[in-house]
């Protein structure tokens, strides 16, 4: 088939920003007990909470200005609460949003009390945190993989004409840590070297002039609690940069 000389590709419509929220203070930060009697995803936001989220309302007003938003949100009441404390600083005319299920909370299991939790705790951070799976619930590693397969629908959503020039994810603090993982290619030792974002946390990925996003917040870390350690060699990690190299240049790397 003969390519038309004059027919320019199309080009992905890529935001501007893509903002990820964690959710405010909810009940199950505010008093661990809870999760004995009531569902995780039903945890609510406190008063503290819906303060904090009207204030990053404020804080997204003024990064996103007058521009287009579009709005993924997690199903959990206590995302649904952020983002209706959110939107009220917008106008109706910049907004659109969509429940996206594959942004929910790592599954935790059923009602656990309070020292179960803990020692569900203890267990993850010996185990270690990406690879543990909570008894009745996921391992961070398939929370990455839902995210992964979000990738997909957002990137399609990126070619629809019109676009808005935003996007601003308002999910829970674990998803936020594997989104980037999975967008920036971090490894598993450099994942769980980050600490969750705090409640109503902004952070950023902001396009560069290449057209690359680039992480323009900052989030805590520190050494991971994992005593199981083997990350790939130093210089071989290196080579993440490169899609293909010769056997000639892998060797002059090594020696």
């Amino acid at each position: 088939m003969l390519r038309d000389p004059h027919h320019t590709p199309s080009i992905p419509m890529k935001p501007k920003r893509i903002i990820l929220v964690r959710h405010g203070e909810s009940e199950g930060n505010l008093d661990k007990a809870i999760y004995a009697d009531k569902p995780d995803y039903a945890l609510l936001l406190t008063e503290t909470g819906m303060k904090q989220a009207s204030n990053a309302g404020a804080e997204l007003k003024r990064i996103i200005g007058d521009e287009k938003v579009k709005f993924f949100i997690s199903p959990h009441f206590r995302t649904r609460m952020t983002f209706e404390g959110i939107t009220p600083h917008f106008s109706r005319e910049q907004v659109t949003y969509v429940e996206e299920p594959r942004l929910r909370e790592q599954e935790w299991g059923h009602f656990r009390n309070e020292n179960d939790g803990k020692e569900v705790d203890r267990q993850r951070d010996e185990f270690g945190t990406f690879y543990f799976r909570i008894p009745d619930g996921e391992s961070a590693a398939d929370v990455y993989d839902r995210v992964s397969d979000f990738f997909g629908t957002m990137h399609r959503e990126f070619l629809k004409p019109n676009f808005p020039e935003n996007v601003i994810i308002v999910t829970h603090g674990m998803t936020i840590r594997l989104f980037l993982m999975r967008w920036f290619h971090w490894t598993v030792e450099e994942f769980e070297r980050y600490h969750n974002p705090g409640n109503c946390q902004i952070v950023i990925m902001q396009k560069d002039d290449n057209g690359k996003y680039k992480l323009i917040s900052e989030l805590a870390n520190e050494p991971s609690k994992n005593k199981h350690q083997r990350p790939v060699n130093p210089v071989l990690h290196r080579l993440r940069k490169f899609k293909f190299i010769s056997m000639k240049s892998l060797f002059s790397i090594l020696l």
